[in-house]
């Protein structure tokens, strides 16, 4: 019996992910007061809800009031419906052959830009006979990834005429750059996508969902709201730096109060004292000035901590920050806890988070990292347990 104890516990790496759900509902209620009653918010949950977990935070979300999802595809859209969120759900990057008849069966909404995606969907969705199937269009406005281009539109139109099965609910576009303050491409994907709006309607179609805006646009671009948003990053507590003519700027124009949703811990796993001049870690690229005392953390690259913040990045040990030395590895990184009082095996250590007026977070991250946000958050592992709380 105590034997197993043991292995049970040994076998437990301290290293987790706090999720908080309380702040996640709040982030929703401000991006809905910023934008009114009128407008509404399709919540991204793509990427595991940005490395958050999706269906929990997809249920709180729901629960708070969000009647659009928005996920990258099929695969992330069935545990959805499997814990049994009831809000539409969009998914933003179409589907592959194969799939339609899931999608029709789940009641999501693809976007499209090809005939061939209509053909399918029709071919699916003629058994619903009382309903039709929803689809949004997506246009290439200048971001050049995916969407219907204006030269392919005439192709579209003949597709959705002969797919009397399907309705075309909404249209929507993407923008490249719309952080960057005065970044031309902005207004010239805004100028293409209502001339590609135009046209639709002259075809006799009228979407009644029209959606452009994601996190930076709904901060920076009122005349992008349309009748709905895409928050993502916003809804987990961050946004992008915002940019003009190349520098960082900012205001109260151009801050939402949201609050990071998740905080990332990990526990001491080991104490020792290094000498002056002791080479540490991987290539020995960090060498203490001064007799050191160094603490050993139970998390590296492979949880999602960036190799690029070795000897650069910081974290919070009781009350302290501490700075990261040496490389991190796969599993462990060192930090230098040298006069900090009363630090011991087992203490906590707050990697991505806030403690008593400290704070290390995602942004901070990336900016070490020369990266983004988005990254930071998406890139801590599936090794790392998320705790969802609900306060």
């Amino acid at each position: 019996m105590a034997t197993a104890e043991i292995i049970h516990r040994t076998a437990t790496r301290p290293t987790w992910a706090e999720v908080s759900l309380a702040n996640l509902r709040h982030n929703f209620r401000v991006v809905q007061q910023h934008v009114g009653p009128d407008v509404t918010i399709c919540a991204v949950v793509k990427a595991d809800a940005y490395g958050h977990g999706a269906v929990s935070c997809a249920q709180a979300l729901q629960e708070e009031g969000a009647t659009w999802m928005g996920v990258t595809s099929l695969d992330e859209a069935i545990p959805l419906r499997e814990a049994g969120i009831r809000s539409r759900i969009l998914l933003m990057t179409g589907f592959w052959r194969g799939e339609e008849e899931d999608i029709v069966r789940l009641g999501l909404t693809p976007m499209v830009w090809e005939p061939a995606q209509v053909a399918l969907l029709e071919k699916a969705a003629v058994p619903l006979e009382s309903k039709k199937q929803a689809i949004h269009l997506k246009v290439d406005s200048g971001m050049g990834r995916l969407g219907v281009t204006l030269e392919g539109l005439p192709a579209m139109f003949a597709a959705l005429k002969a797919a009397p099965h399907l309705s075309l609910e909404g249209i929507s576009t993407h923008l490249a750059s719309s952080e960057v303050l005065d970044a031309p491409s902005v207004e010239e994907q805004l100028r293409c996508f209502d001339a590609v709006r135009k046209i639709v309607r002259d075809a006799g179609y009228a979407p009644a969902i029209v959606h452009v805006a994601n996190t930076s646009a709904v901060i920076s671009r009122k005349e992008s709201w349309n009748s709905m948003i895409r928050p993502g990053l916003a809804l987990y507590g961050y946004y992008l730096p915002f940019e003009r003519a190349g520098r960082e700027v900012s205001g109260a124009k151009l801050r939402l109060p949201v609050k990071p949703v998740l905080t990332w811990k990990t526990r001491i796993l080991s104490l020792r004292e290094a000498g002056a001049n002791q080479a540490l870690g991987y290539g020995g690229t960090y060498v203490t000035k001064a007799p050191a005392r160094i603490a050993v953390l139970p998390v590296g690259y492979a949880d999602g901590l960036n190799r690029a913040l070795s000897s650069r990045g910081r974290v919070i040990v009781r009350d302290y920050y501490a700075p990261i030395v040496g490389r991190i590895s796969m599993d462990l990184t060192l930090i230098d806890v040298t006069g900090l009082p009363d630090v011991a095996v087992g203490d906590e250590v707050v990697l991505l988070g806030s403690l008593d007026g400290l704070s290390v977070d995602a942004r901070e991250h990336a900016a070490l990292a020369n990266t983004v946000a988005y990254e930071i958050l998406c890139g801590i592992s599936k090794r790392v347990p998320r705790r969802h709380h609900p306060a």
